[in-house]
């Protein structure tokens, strides 16, 4: 059984659609653990009582700092001292970020932890690293990400020998700011299957199998995207039900849009790897439903089950390991 740390305080919707995705992913396979306030009501699931709460408006590393007893620390460090396996929170990223730093440490060879969001792309989903952990990388940094990337790709979406892509202006090699630049050298030089550069109009289009950038680009795209998609399913939906003819049109095509709803939907995956730390932390977005909660809860349980964090550092100890110097 993979046991999951589950932080119920962080969430935008509350406690109680955290615990409802939490009781949809528990199986015989999956047990969910809450973490959260003593007056909680879980549901059966196990539940580890805190009295903090860290908010979405707090300084990380104030925080961390001063609320060891918050449902989000103790979450982290029940990982840390192999009481879970895994840690989903719809909470602070950044405290997420500063606890597993803390707690779990960084994997030996890696500087930078990065997120990495499934992207539900036309050709398939691929992934996006860095989503928002980095804001100012230099390209050793990038070149992290693309392996760290790669890995994720291999173990979680299935696909051999990605291929990797950088996230740019334009498609051109010598395109670009000067991190780009220099990271594409980098890139190019290393032994993953780097294709060059891709647009971020071709983002949904399935570019690449592993999109990456550095933290700032990567969340103003993956919001972009998110935008986007959001955007056009609820316009679609308003133009179907506007009128008679269009819902009787949308009747006709309703499987259809159900179809792309499913496959366009960021709550699919429900949340994204911080990949680079000593254990397995899913971050899920503040306003996740708990059909998102359920899935994030899942994708954690796939990386323990795929062994994400080992692969990722015997990956980066090997005789090409994309490590700082």
């Amino acid at each position: 059984m993979i046991r999951v740390a589950v932080d119920a305080m962080g969430s935008d919707r509350g406690a109680s659609a955290v615990i409802g995705g939490a009781l949809e992913a528990a199986s015989g396979a999956v047990v969910p653990v809450i973490f959260g306030s003593a007056d909680l009501d879980t549901r059966g699931l196990a539940h580890v009582p805190t009295t903090q709460v860290v908010g979405m408006d707090e300084k990380p590393a104030d925080a961390f700092r001063t609320k060891d007893d918050s449902s989000l620390v103790r979450a982290v460090k029940a990982v840390a001292d192999g009481e879970a396996d895994a840690v989903v929170s719809a909470g602070n990223t950044g405290a997420m970020l500063a606890a597993g730093l803390v707690h779990l440490r960084r994997v030996p060879g890696v500087r930078r932890p990065a997120i990495a969001v499934p992207i539900p792309a036309r050709r398939g989903p691929s992934v996006l690293i860095d989503g928002g952990a980095n804001a100012d990388c230099r390209p050793e940094h990038l070149l992290q990400f693309a392996t760290m990337g790669a890995v994720f790709a291999e173990e979680i979406l299935g696909i051999a020998r990605p291929q990797v892509r950088l996230l740019s202006i334009g498609e051109e090699p010598e395109k670009g700011n000067q991190l780009t630049l220099e990271a594409h050298k980098l890139l190019g030089a290393s032994d993953l299957n780097f294709r060059g550069n891709a647009e971020g109009r071709d983002v949904l289009e399935g570019a690449a199998d592993v999109l990456v950038t550095d933290g700032f680009t990567g969340n103003v795209a993956l919001k972009a995207v998110e935008g986007t998609i959001r955007t056009l399913l609820d316009s679609l939906r308003e133009e179907i039900t506007a009128s008679t003819t269009g819902t009787v049109g949308g009747l006709l095509i309703r499987p259809a849009a159900r179809r792309l709803r499913k496959r366009l939907d960021p709550d699919t995956y429900g949340g994204a790897y911080l990949l680079g730390l000593r254990g397995l932390v899913v971050v899920a977005h503040g306003n996740s439903s708990a059909t998102a909660i359920a899935n994030a809860i899942r994708l954690a349980a796939r990386g323990v089950d795929h062994d994400v964090v080992g692969r990722l550092a015997t990956r980066l100890s090997g005789p090409k390991r994309a490590e700082i110097v």
